[in-house]
């Protein structure tokens, strides 16, 4: 294997490094406050303290009651906990789910879980853009309808969708309405009032978080059941001995973004542009995704001639970490169906790389990107049995 001189990660859409900040934080509560939220004694009433305070922080992020938050274990169960729950603590109102054509696979698979089970899915269309049309969404609400799930910004392409105009529609058609900020939250600003918001999902390690724990926003008075039956934790609606220390780190995390959100958008922005710019003036490459309404970190194009495993391998060659798609379905060998879904050809859904910055992306390592990149292109496409 070629040597590497370099190491560049730009596939912070699949995970980001935990900030040392925030190891710092989560450290004293694996050895030193370690006790179980759930005792009654000293050790265990300073862990809860501490989980409450830290749910107090994550709650303001996003403009929620603290009682709101649920903790869980990953957003796959947040978003499992969402559709699953309301399916079954409504049925008896409807057995109807809406959902789009681009969501990630977590909401995809629960949805096809969920007609296995006797309930109906709609799944409504986007433009080349990946945009939702709300106008599709009022259209597909029934009565029997009992909820609507749109993810905030696709994982793959980078688009935000319409959320306050989708939750509005919601609202008035008394319909719940989720959505799986897995991407956003942290990112861009969110507020579950202003957006109309019944129940959202949010990650910690999208977000210089530890992995292994993530949220579900359930706004009070929302009908659900629980997926975890045990010991009564989380307000009886996740049971599970509560994992402090990860959630500890989840929250410094929050209070971080927080802080630097506004000034991180605009850094972020401005390389992703320059990425932009410099990458469609290459001969046979075209931007997936909105042009504007997309995530400040995401970048996401197809290539003609070329496919995009090989140039995600020649790029880890040269020491730079990108890719083809969503981290949690890149071992597939079919097209990405959000590509698919935009318009995209399986050859041209092929051809397509996911390139996604973040907290430690530098000026100096897009520019060794926008050296490399042209020279790998040249050199797959001289070899390419596509042509």
């Amino acid at each position: 294997m070629a040597k590497r001189n370099k190491r560049i990660y730009f596939d912070y859409a699949a995970t980001t490094p935990v900030d040392s900040r925030v190891i710092k934080a989560m450290l004293p509560y694996f050895n030193k406050k370690f006790g179980n939220t759930m005792s009654i004694h000293s050790f265990g009433q300073e862990a809860k303290v501490a989980l409450e305070k830290s749910r107090e922080t994550i709650a303001k992020t996003i403009k929620a009651k603290t009682e709101e938050i649920f903790f869980t274990s990953s957003a796959t169960e947040s978003n499992n906990f969402a559709l699953k729950g309301i399916a079954f603590a409504n049925k008896n109102k409807g057995n109807h789910i809406i959902i789009s054509q681009i969501e990630h696979p977590c909401i995809e698979e629960t949805s096809r879980w969920l007609e296995r089970q006797g309930f109906e899915v709609t799944r409504v269309s986007v433009d080349k853009y990946g945009l939702v049309n709300p106008k599709e969404i009022r259209e597909a609400i029934k009565k029997e309808t009992i909820l609507v799930s749109v993810i905030h910004a696709s994982n793959e392409i980078g688009t935000i969708q319409p959320i306050a105009e989708i939750g509005k529609i919601c609202k008035e058609k008394k319909v719940y309405f989720h959505t799986d900020c897995a991407q956003t939250f942290g990112k861009i600003p969110i507020d579950v009032n202003k957006l109309n918001i019944d129940l959202l999902t949010a990650s910690s390690h999208k977000m210089y978080g530890p992995k292994g724990v993530a949220l579900l926003f359930i706004r009070q008075g929302v009908k659900i059941e629980p997926l975890l039956h045990g010991g009564g934790q989380e307000r009886g609606l996740r049971s599970s001995t509560v994992n402090v220390p990860l959630i500890i780190g989840f929250a410094k995390a929050c209070e971080i973004c927080q802080k630097e959100m506004e000034k991180e958008i605009k850094r972020l922005e401005g390389l992703r542009n320059k990425i932009i710019n410099n990458v469609l003036k290459i001969e046979g490459v075209y931007l997936n995704g909105h042009p504007t309404k997309r995530l400040p970190n995401n970048i996401n194009f197809w290539f003609s001639f070329i496919e995009g495993e090989s140039l995600a391998i020649q790029l880890d060659l040269k020491g730079i970490a990108v890719s083809t798609g969503s981290a949690c379905s890149s071992f597939k060998l079919e097209p990405s169906p959000v590509l698919l879904a935009i318009g995209l050809k399986p050859q041209q859904a092929h051809g397509s790389l996911r390139i996604s910055l973040g907290r430690q992306t530098t000026e100096k390592e897009v520019n060794y990107f926008l050296k490399a990149l042209p020279q790998i292109i040249k050199k797959l496409r001289d070899i390419s049995v596509f042509k």
